[in-house]
């Protein structure tokens, strides 16, 4: 099944699934219900629903199941969780017995596969108050329609420290991750054929096996044990360290460049106008942010005042350049476009925050960055000595130590690493030795950093023929893998599958007698097929953006793109620098 052409893709086909699985599973007329959350359960209804959408499905109050409440022992309790003994846990606390048990009667809703130990302990505790106890198998969070998350960063560390202490908590993570991409599969209503990058870790190697057996355990029906058949899906797994290049780079586009400049923190972006302080929750629901969000910054500046006139204009109340005092003026004048404009006027705060920063610091900045990161100028002209180019990012005294880094590592990726002697000289003349294992520690997530690696680069595809600004050049490698692998061009020794390839994407022609001739293949590739793919360890907004554009270009393919969580350029650097640490110093320096 190819990702739904809704209006709200991934978020819509979860929201259906939670309504099918959940509330229509306990819904009685005219009943009112209490709805207790977890953590993880709090973040997935709040990505594909809205407090009226629960209201309309019978439920009054929505409370959190780790605080204490005050009984309401007339109304029966949903309780939608985690299987995990902290959740379960809680609930127990609600029925400690039957005559003093906080609600009349319990649904429990669990998001995965609940472990027998915690099943068990909720059967002997309180089963005469439990009506339904249900695993509905969605364990991700849809974070947009074509993007979800497991939100699980601390995956990072387990995936890519080389602490051996550290062996049994990788496992546990790896296991987690399988349960949860399964669901991701399920939800979709797929068996994708999955495959994996082969170099230069084992992490996707052993996630795709252990994805591929989970798979085909969740596929098995009940009756007669028989396994659905692979779907014209494919599941790609990949480890971070395939594009360092992306993680790193300044982006322009508005949102990549937004998430990685401004304090922007849970999607919520503070603001000021008319000199009070607002706050707006950047999010699908906004027709605008979707239209722009992709879009360069230079296209968002022209675009936003394009809109504003048209408004402004159709009612004669401003005249001229659009400014945000102007717009202001325009709001106070006209409550009924009062909310029609607020998103313009977040969306112009955004765009003129970023481009404050870019033209102090960035944009002398992003001419290097493409450079090295391409290893040709803006003309096309092959960059010969990249220290040269470097230099003057690290001369610059504008430039914070962050940027400083991300340019450093610019260059060791560009010359596929360096040696022990130059990386010293490096971050002993810009003073980042308490930082330097923000460099270092990259070599853990398999990327070449000393000495240099003697294998030759990835080779990218040539889209110099592309249209494109000068100062962002650089495409995604994610753009290359997933055009490939909708055309079939991925190699299968760098790209094995780790279960039998579905017939319509392994090229090779061989079918029964039973089955189309090759002919119909390609057509059904291209057919409502859907390519998923999981990043170990982080994808970043630009990742993102490239599986909506690949979307378009192949409508008949859709893309789904996940990983553990969603990176920004300084959020990565810090989770690097950690990696050699002990995991009890990381969990104490999060803390503080």
């Amino acid at each position: 099944m190819a990702p739904p052409e809704t209006e709200r893709g991934l978020k819509s086909v979860v929201w259906q699934k939670i309504k099918a699985t959940v509330f229509d599973d306990c819904k009685k007329e005219d009943e009112w219900k209490i709805m207790l959350l977890d953590e993880f359960t709090t973040k997935l209804l709040a990505s594909c629903c809205k407090m009226t959408d629960l209201l309309a499905e019978g439920i009054t109050v929505v409370e959190n199941i780790y605080k204490i409440r005050e009984p309401v022992r007339q109304m029966k309790a949903l309780y939608f969780i985690s299987p995990t003994s902290k959740s379960v846990d809680c609930f127990l606390r609600d029925f400690p017995s039957k005559s003093e048990s906080k609600y009349k009667a319990a649904y429990i809703y669990f998001t995965d596969f609940c472990p027998d130990s915690l099943f068990n302990k909720i059967k002997s505790s309180c089963s005469k108050s439990i009506r339904r106890c249900k695993e509905i198998n969605i364990s991700f969070i849809p974070l947009e329609s074509q993007v979800y998350t497991l939100d699980v960063p601390d995956a990072f560390y387990y995936c890519y420290s080389p602490d051996p202490s550290n062996a049994n908590g990788k496992d546990a993570v790896m296991e987690a991750m399988a349960e949860q991409i399964v669901t991701v599969c399920a939800s979709l209503d797929e068996n994708p054929g999955v495959r994996y990058k082969s170099k230069p870790l084992n992490n996707a190697s052993k996630l795709a096996q252990l994805v591929e057996k989970k798979l085909e355990n969740y596929y098995k029906t009940d009756e007669k044990s028989l396994i659905k058949g692979k779907t014209h899906s494919q599941l790609i797994i990949i480890d971070r360290g395939f594009d360092p290049v992306s993680t790193v780079l300044h982006e322009l586009t508005f949102q990549a460049m937004a998430y990685d400049l401004l304090p922007i923190e849970n999607d919520t972006y503070k603001y000021k106008t008319d000199g009070k302080e607002k706050e707006a929750i950047l999010e699908e629901d906004d027709d605008l942010w979707v239209r722009i969000r992709h879009r360069h910054i230079a296209v968002v500046l022209e675009e936003i005042p394009k809109l504003m006139k048209e408004i402004s204009s159709t009612k004669k109340a401003t005249e001229g350049k659009t400014s945000l005092s102007a717009l202001a003026q325009l709001m106070k004048k006209m409550p009924h476009f009062r909310k029609q404009i607020t998103k313009q006027v977040v969306h112009l705060n955004i765009a003129e925050d970023c481009m404050s920063k870019f033209k102090s610091n960035i944009e002398k900045l992003c001419k290097t960055e493409q450079d090295l990161a391409l290893g040709t100028d803006a003309e096309g002209q092959k960059v010969k000595d990249s220290m040269r180019v470097l230099l003057p990012v690290l001369l610059n005294k504008n430039h914070d130590n962050y940027d400083k880094i991300r340019a450093i590592l610019l260059y060791i990726f560009s010359n596929n690493g360096t040696t022990e002697e130059n990386l010293d000289r490096l971050i002993q003349n810009v003073k980042i030795e308490n930082e330097s294992d923000m460099i270092r520690n990259w070599s853990y997530l398999g990327v070449p950093i000393v000495p240099p690696s003697p294998q030759g680069k990835p080779s990218r595809k040539d889209r110099s023929t592309e249209e494109t600004f000068q100062l962002s050049r650089w495409t995604p490698y994610i753009k290359d893998i997933l055009e490939d692998a909708i055309d079939n061009r991925l190699d299968s020794k760098e790209w094995p599958y780790c279960s039998q390839c579905p017939a319509v994407w392994n090229g090779s022609g061989a079918v029964s007698a039973r089955q189309k001739p090759r002919g119909n293949y390609l057509e059904d590739r291209k057919n409502g097929s859907t390519l998923i793919v999981f990043v170990i360890g982080g994808i970043t907004y630009s990742e993102m953006r490239c599986a909506y554009e690949v979307s378009q270009a192949h409508k008949s393919c859709g893309v789904i793109i996940g990983s553990t969580h969603i990176l920004t350029p300084k959020k990565l650097l810090d989770d690097i620098k950690m990696l050699n640490k002990s995991k009890d110093k990381v969990s104490i320096m999060k803390d503080e």
